[in-house]
């Protein structure tokens, strides 16, 4: 019953999220700004953001110019950078100021790295002392690191603090903090060393002295930790927040939780685009030049093709028996195929394993050995069932030896693509480089190579050439 709710729910809201961006449209080409106006007024900033994005550029600016000073803010941190940077452009200057200056420090570091330095230049010199001082903090640390996408905009106290003063202290802050569900303690010298949650404040005596009650036992980072150990942590401990500390584990910044969804989202559709062999740039896919979309996806493919050339070399130097038994060449598809394919498996679920450090228990090489027999039993099956079949295809003429050759053949694959698929991520992560872009081309490419001189020998060698 509630599942059917919830889905009832949520085809209402995308209908909700579908009438906005409709009627937004026709009362802007009516010019009926008022209506326009009055349409957005109960809609939720990300629907807002997403309806606007929908708009051409002309009628992006008028729409977002409709909205309250407050909820243009909101709005504007749901966007995507390139609209962002596009209404930037449209704006007079203080009206960027003054949204780009409410902003969030970690989201307006997000949006200086899109826009070109020469904007970033002149608005960082018109914003308020502090919200200067904050971002200029953040820049200066490298990107997609826990400095670069923490919020200094957080609540701490000190141990000799009581639950009275603490209170005082979240009262005066709360406006300002992006987040009120952990207080976070420090010493003299503003080392962390604890934290306490709202609940925990809640709960006992107004003079109850915060050391006393604290959480000694903290999860932290330091600033130059990565932005995805930083998302895994907070996925692992089920965490609001996670405190950022530098060198000396003095507490700079926070990182969210709605910070680290937006990570794991871009990490994951850069890993898929990978696997591809596609080179993402962390925009959106669908929305980017087809021209910078054709850059990025040539470059694999003419490596793929250059190297599958290989392949045709081998088939051309088995004319001889190929001549004798054409049936031979009929299993070259399936053969190729089916050893890409589990090799892609392989390397799919290893690179899953080492993102969310699931292999991490079982180490490398047990890693590799289980994925090679499962690739044997998959052979197994796979090559008896093919076996079978060639053995009573007419063109075959019943000749036990060529299926028996396509069978073996088959195991030998899969087994060797298994390998191959778990192998390769590992060895690519320790030479450096990136095991989802690096993987799935050249596993493709290695089991088109190794099964197709694999098949040949064995062909060979049971048909006496």
């Amino acid at each position: 019953m509630s599942d059917n709710f919830k889905a009832t729910e949520n085809n209402s809201r995308h209908e909700l999220r579908d009438l906005v961006r409709s009627q937004l449209q026709i009362l802007l080409d009516q010019n009926n700004l008022k209506g326009a106006k009055s349409l957005l007024i109960p809609v939720q900033p990300v629907d807002i953001a997403e309806a606007i994005a929908s708009l051409s550029e002309s009628a992006q600016a008028i729409a977002f110019r409709l909205l309250d000073k407050n909820k243009a803010i909101e709005v504007y941190e749901h966007l995507e950078a390139k609209i962002q940077g596009i209404l930037i452009e449209d704006f007079k200057r203080q009206e960027v100021i003054d949204i780009v200056d409410k902003m969030s420090p970690d989201d307006r570091a997000r949006l200086f790295d899109e826009l070109p330095a020469t904007i970033v230049s002149r608005i960082i010199t018109q914003l308020s002392d502090q919200e200067r001082q904050a971002t200029n903090l953040l820049l200066g640390y490298q990107e997609n690191t826990a400095g670069r996408i923490m919020t200094p905009e957080y609540i701490f106290v000190k141990e000799t603090f009581n639950i009275n003063e603490t209170f005082a202290k979240i009262r005066s802050l709360a406006n300002t903090s992006e987040l009120i569900y952990y207080v976070y303690v420090v010493n003299e010298t503003r080392q962390l060393t604890g934290v306490v949650s709202f609940r925990d404040l809640v709960i006992h005596g107004r003079q109850t002295i915060v050391k006393d009650i604290m959480t000694q036992d903290i999860i932290y980072v330091e600033t130059d930790t990565d932005q995805e150990e930083v998302a895994n942590l907070i996925k692992r401990y089920d965490f609001f927040a996670l405190p950022v500390v530098d060198r000396e584990l003095r507490i700079v910044g926070v990182v969210t939780v709605d910070d680290v969804i937006d990570i794991l989202q871009k990490e994951a559709t850069e890993d898929i685009y990978a696997l591809s062999a596609i080179q993402g740039e962390g925009e959106n896919y669908f929305k980017t030049n087809l021209f910078t979309i054709t850059k990025r996806r040539v470059g694999w493919l003419l490596v793929l093709l250059l190297t599958n050339t290989v392949t045709g070399g081998i088939i051309g130097a088995q004319e001889d028996i190929i001549a004798q038994y054409t049936i031979l060449a009929a299993f070259m598809p399936l053969l190729a195929d089916t050893g890409g394919n589990i090799g892609a498996q392989s390397s799919t679920v290893v690179i899953r394993g080492i993102s969310t450090e699931e292999v991490r228990e079982l180490g490398t090489t047990k890693v590799i050995i289980r994925e090679g027999l499962a690739g044997l039993l998959l052979g197994f099956v796979l090559g008896l069932v093919t076996m079978i079949w060639a053995y009573l295809l007419p063109s075959n003429d019943n000749n036990l030896i060529v299926a028996f050759a396509v069978g073996i053949t088959l195991t030998a694959i899969c087994t060797l693509a298994s390998i191959a698929g778990s192998a390769l991520p590992f060895l690519f992560r320790r030479l450096g480089l990136d095991p989802a872009l690096m993987s799935g081309p050249f596993i493709t490419t290695a089991v088109d190579v190794l099964g197709i001189l694999i098949y040949f020998n064995i062909a060979r060698a049971m048909l006496g050439f």
